[in-house]
């Protein structure tokens, strides 16, 4: 599909340059002189005008002419930073580097990812991309690149845009270049080409995230210029283009005339160390004490007359001119508002707790925000891939089935095998966060197998009230069902408390199954990895009406 395009080749057309292959050696560097004044790409759209993009290195502001008085640029020249960066009009992956980004959604899924993608590298990318569990806001995962020139496809997914919450999304679609870039040093590359992650399906203003994009970039490689070689900036339209053309000189400028012409150019805010936006509300600020010579004490006065205390209380306001008005701001941060909450929740708990009382266990607790549980399971999700628990998968208390009827993927858990007197619970919410990940992104099913499980001691309510926070909201909208086989009075009762103080949503749609013929109708039998015990349990509790046929060994169970 792709051929080998020589260098006067990059002045062709769109329709011309898809079955072609273009290198490093035929882009211009961004630090060549000779493109300094007019940087001429591929399929440049004759009809736009320039004059609406004005470049900013041609028309000085006063400040620029009047001198920088002293200040010191914050993004100074950097030849060899310079050198490594490109700007490229075309698709990314028709370039020969070693990965190439794509701007997809959370499920990795082909008609929300970079148009013309999928396409260009054949079907086995988008099969390696539904192995992949999906991908989070601000992440990136690397595949295979498949029939592209290139050797890696990292994915990254970008964040919706909201004016309200700018900053949130500034910092999301910042952590969306950073981690493409670790991601290319993580597997031994060094050359990469970023097409504009930022999509306008999800209203993101271009100039503002091209800002995000070059500054993350050069904060980047300021840091770890060794072991990148070059980073291509890929646009597919004039609008971006001309943006790029005119804000790259503010963040790799190549001379002394750009540093200080960005220096009244450059944002107010650009970022901290890493790029991502600075927060001066969340700043900590630490004044020193003042000197015990500055000011005298007032002398104390044992039971001064009535007339004299407001006198007294007014001088002791000199302590005012040692308080940071920034830092007493902080009292109204949001964090505060949140410990305030806390403190609050802590005090109810002192008194009387019916769910302790009846043995449910600690159902308090201020609900968690969307933002708060999305912090919550990424903190525990990170965790348990950092971490070996082979002692819990060999206790099959979890495990992955086949499909249901549906076709919604099936969680299988056998109560059983939980025996809380081995088992660390911490250890098996981690488990159970990392087994739960792939499935929770779109419909399934649980299969709970209540089977001779009655007299195994279970966890409190409060246990699971909190292991659904872990989980996250999206646990409980793709949940399809849960079938209960067996189901015991007491966990009946247990469901119904559930459905009462901890989540009427969730425990809502569970669905009980007396007989193991009847669980059949919903989840397939060659789709269900059973116990030996499960059916023995099925024989005794069901008297022996009916009979079982295993699809797998085509055994068939009689009753008496």
């Amino acid at each position: 599909m792709y051929r080998t395009v020589a260098t006067s080749a990059a002045t062709t057309t769109t329709t011309d340059i898809v079955d072609y292959v273009v290198n490093l050696d035929q882009i211009p560097r961004w630090s060549d002189a000779e493109h300094r004044s007019s940087l001429e790409f591929v399929n440049e759209d004759p009809s736009f005008s320039n004059s609406y993009f004005p470049d900013p290195l041609t028309s000085p502001s006063d400040d620029a002419e009047g001198g920088t008085n002293g200040v010191v640029s914050r993004f100074p020249v950097d030849h060899e930073i310079n050198s490594k960066i490109y700007l490229w009009r075309g698709n990314p992956w028709n370039l020969e580097v070693d990965a190439v980004v794509n701007s997809t959604n959370e499920n990795l899924d082909e008609a929300h990812s970079s148009p013309g993608l999928h396409a260009a590298a054949g079907p086995g990318l988008s099969e390696e991309c539904g192995t992949l569990g999906g991908c989070r806001t601000g992440m990136a995962k690397v595949t295979n690149a498949y029939d592209l020139p290139a050797r890696k496809v990292i994915h990254t997914v970008g964040p919706k845009y909201a004016v309200k919450y700018h900053t949130a999304a500034e910092n999301a679609l910042s952590h969306c270049y950073r981690s493409c870039l670790e991601l290319l040093i993580e597997n031994g590359l060094q050359s990469i080409a970023m097409g504009c992650i930022y999509a306008e399906a999800k209203n993101y203003p271009r100039e503002p995230a091209a800002h995000v994009a070059i500054r993350t970039v050069r904060r980047f490689l300021e840091k770890q210029k060794d072991k990148i070689k070059a980073v291509v900036f890929c646009t597919t339209s004039s609008v971006d283009t001309e943006i790029y053309k005119r804000l790259l000189p503010l963040y790799f400028p190549r001379d002394k005339h750009e540093e200080e012409v960005a220096l009244s150019k450059l944002p107010a805010d650009v970022g901290d160390e890493n790029g991502e936006t600075i927060i001066d509300e969340r700043k900590i600020r630490i004044k020193p004490l003042p000197k015990k010579n500055v000011l005298k004490p007032s002398p104390v006065i044992d039971d001064p007359p009535v007339s004299d205390v407001r006198l007294t209380r007014r001088t002791s306001s000199y302590l005012d001119a040692y308080l940071d008005p920034a830092f007493m701001a902080l009292i109204k941060d949001p964090d505060q508002r949140r410990k305030e909450q806390w403190e609050k929740t802590a005090q109810a708990q002192t008194g009387w707790s019916y769910g302790r009382m009846l043995g449910f266990g600690d159902l308090g607790g201020p609900p968690l925000s969307a933002a708060e549980e999305y912090s919550l399971h990424s903190r525990y999700l990170a965790k348990a891939n950092s971490l070996n628990l082979s002692e819990i998968a060999e206790m099959k208390i979890v495990y992955r089935g086949g499909v249901d009827s549906d076709g919604h993927p099936v969680m299988v858990v056998v109560g059983a095998h939980f025996l809380l007197r081995c088992l660390d619970l911490e250890r098996f919410v981690l488990y159970v966060v990392k087994e739960f990940e792939p499935l929770i992104q779109k419909p399934y099913t649980i299969v709970y197998f209540h089977s001779a499980a009655s007299l195994q001691p279970r966890p409190d309510m409060g246990w699971m009230k909190r292991l659904q926070q872990i989980l996250g909201r999206k646990h409980q909208r793709n949940l399809h069902a849960i079938y209960v086989l067996h189901p015991t009075f007491g966990l009946k009762a247990a469901v119904f408390a559930m459905q009462l103080l901890v989540d009427n949503v969730v425990w809502n749609k569970v669905v009980y199954i007396d007989r193991l013929v009847q669980l059949f109708k919903y989840v397939p039998r060659e789709q269900l990895t059973i116990p030996d015990f499960v059916f023995q349990h099925d024989l005794e509790v069901n008297g022996g009406k009916g009979l079982i046929v295993d699809p797998r060994t085509k055994y068939v169970y009689h009753r008496p």
